[in-house]
């Protein structure tokens, strides 16, 4: 009667081992699930902030060029004055050297 016990044990205890194994495989299918969809929000996020950085660096080059073309008309408009003051100073110079030399 034991060997027929010990033999019907063994028998079931494959048995026991299937089902917590099958559970285990079931929590991770779970698992595995659940952090895929985690993974999936992540990487959409993901895409709308660089999508939202590219139109931002996009709108920061543009307002760099515009300040590129006023800053070089603001250069020209110095450079103008200062070539007129430059010859106001000169025909002034000119002028009182003339006065000089009379």
């Amino acid at each position: 009667m034991d060997a027929a016990k010990v033999v019907s044990q063994s028998r079931n205890q494959p048995d026991a081992l299937m089902a917590p194994t099958s559970d285990i495989d079931s929590q991770l299918t779970s698992i595995v699930s659940d952090l895929s969809q985690q993974v999936q929000v992540v990487v959409e996020n993901m895409v709308k902030m660089i999508k939202e950085i590219d139109q931002s660096s996009t709108e920061i080059v543009e307002e760099i060029e515009k300040c590129k073309d006023t800053a070089l008309e603001r250069k020209r408009g110095l450079e103008e004055q200062k070539m007129d003051f430059q010859k106001t100073a000169y025909a002034v110079l000119n002028m009182l050297n003339s006065e000089e030399i009379n």
